[in-house]
């Protein structure tokens, strides 16, 4: 419910706190005391249209606050959350209007879209006046007030469920017909490609192994020659290797004779003769890898290209021929089995369609009972708001050959205002008053089902007085004890059986050399309240008849 709301620099309000409680809470004031200011500053927090007119003149910019207390399982956090939106369990909505015409929306701090704020404020809060609507317009919105009247969101849902299932089915079908078709246009190719591949066989990793082998080979033509002609010095008679071999074996036989002298070129000799061994060995290794059979080069090359070649006729890279094989399998035997797949298909189909149509008759039926209820419960409520020769009507037509997710209902709300005349469309039938009087009914029938936690009436008491006045405000009482209710009301019945009572007023204040007019809203003792509703009886001049009618009023309130 509402907490709190806020108010800063809005067309007369300077600066207004005001703190909200459970029940009624009623607001008067004399015409032209700002009370559509409230509701418009109100309604610019939850989400409405912004506008520089509603900037308080010689501000830079406005701004509305307005806090709610929320269960944690409340619609409004799921809301959030499809914003990406953080809540716990209270939820501040607050927007800032520029002069300039910009406006900034913040849901707990976090900046947040004008649509967010639209979509949490539907879930937290609903406005209602003579000429407002909105909530029963709406075929589809009565379909979900039928629903939520009869309990029945358990089956909707089955219904809203078992509707996809079936379409999925249909796509499903649909799709591997569609595949099946272009398989069939292009079997000849299919099969072509297919034994194409097939004989190729292709394998991952191919290309690469391929490609890696040919290089070798490639450069081990262009190394073999370098190395045949370092070992060409290792046989020649008169290559060094032969020379340092003689002299390390006149050396060594010297040694015995001159160790000192001898001894170390001896040894370097022996050194190098052994390295220039190792060198010569390491030649011919290295010579017997270059050598390779020229036949496999040419098969490496010609495998190499095949591929590369299918790969460039079929668009795809040559890692992508083995999918590329499997997917043409694929698709063969697809489509030698087609018959019988589509045939399951189909089955699956049927039973999807007949599972929804089963759900969904069954939820119409419920449907009709819930409307049947809902039609006695709303009726029994129009007498004593004066509309006493009116009837209320749900005209519920199912269509079974144009079901959709919610069923296959189409929900109507109809009235007959008066014995004898053609009953229609609520909207279209009844006139400002008495729509705002069938609201009322409908409201207080589904106040605990279908309904914001916070609901706004606007005058709905225009035109009316006496008993039908005493009526709406007793309704409003019954209402605000499943949901908090407030209702500005130029009613002195209506005020009577509020809760709490809040008085909007206009004076005019000076800043400076500047006289500005300000809007005010103060929260009414039991005394003050006395005097407030004696006045909505008397009008100016409060009459001592009036203030004993005023105690009147609320004693027989309660």
């Amino acid at each position: 419910m509402l907490v709190r709301l806020s108010i800063r620099d809005i067309v007369l309000i300077d600066a207004l706190d005001l703190d909200f409680g459970q029940g009624l809470t009623t607001l008067t004031g004399e015409t032209g005391a700002g009370k559509s200011i409230l509701l418009d500053a109100f309604v610019l927090a939850l989400g409405g249209r912004g506008d520089a007119s509603l900037v308080r003149a010689g501000c830079e910019q406005g701004q509305v606050t307005a806090v709610f207390d929320l269960a944690l399982d409340h619609p409004a956090h799921l809301a959030a959350r499809e914003f990406g939106l953080a809540s716990e369990d209270e939820m501040v909505l607050r927007r800032v209007q520029a002069s300039d015409g910009r406006t900034r929306a913040f849901v707990n701090d976090q900046p947040a879209t004008a649509q967010a704020l639209r979509a949490i404020g539907r879930e937290l809060v609903e406005i209602h006046c003579q000429h407002d609507d909105r909530a029963l317009v709406d075929p589809s919105a009565h379909r979900a007030l039928v629903d939520a009247h009869g309990g029945l969101q358990a089956q909707a849902n089955e219904v809203r469920a078992k509707y996809g299932a079936w379409q999925a089915a249909r796509r499903a079908l649909q799709g591997e017909e569609a595949r099946i078709a272009k398989a069939r246009a292009d079997a000849d190719y299919l099969r072509h490609a297919h034994e194409e591949l097939t004989k190729l066989a292709p394998e991952a990793g191919e290309e690469e192994a391929l490609a890696e082998r040919r290089l070798f080979m490639q450069r081990a033509e262009k190394v073999a020659t370098d190395i045949r002609d370092a070992l060409a010095v290792f046989a020649d008679d008169r290559a060094p290797a032969v020379e340092i071999g003689h002299a390390a074996r006149r050396f060594e036989r010297r040694v015995t004779q001159s160790p000192q002298i001898m001894e170390p070129p001896a040894k370097a000799l022996a050194q190098a003769v052994d390295a220039l061994s190792l060198a010569e060995q390491a030649l011919e290794q290295a010579l017997a890898e270059t050598r390779f059979d020229p036949a496999e080069l040419e098969r490496v090359e010609e495998r190499l290209f095949a591929l590369r070649g299918a790969a460039r006729k079929y668009q795809v890279s040559v890692q992508e021929l083995p999918k590329l094989a499997e997917k043409f399998a694929d698709d063969i035997a697809a489509l030698d089995a087609s018959e019988a797949h589509l045939a399951k298909l189909g089955k699956e189909l049927d039973a999807a369609r007949a599972g929804y149509g089963a759900a969904a008759r069954a939820l119409s039926e419920a449907r009709k009972k819930a409307a049947r209820k809902l039609d006695a419960l709303v009726d029994a409520e129009l007498k004593p708001l004066k509309l006493e020769g009116a009837h209320f009507s749900t005209q519920l037509t199912s269509d079974p050959e144009s079901g959709g997710a919610e069923g296959i209902d189409r929900v109507e709300f109809w009235v007959q205002t008066n014995p004898g005349s053609r009953p229609g469309p609520l909207t279209k039938v009844a006139s400002g008053g008495e729509l705002a009087r069938f609201m009322l009914a409908l409201k207080v029938v589904l106040a605990d089902r279908g309904s914001a936690p916070t609901l706004v009436f606007d005058e709905i008491d225009t035109g009316v007085g006496g008993a039908v006045a005493d009526a709406i405000g007793q309704r409003l009482a019954r209402l605000a004890k499943r949901a908090q209710v407030l209702a500005v009301t130029h009613a002195p019945q209506v005020a009577a059986c509020a809760l709490r009572h809040l008085r909007i007023s206009k004076s005019a204040s000076s800043k400076g050399k500047d006289k500005r007019v300000a809007t005010s809203v103060a929260v009414l003792a039991e005394e003050e309240r006395r005097e407030e509703i004696a006045r909505m009886l008397s009008g100016a001049a409060i009459t001592d008849e009036a203030r004993a009618a005023a105690m009147r009023l609320l004693e027989g309130a309660g």
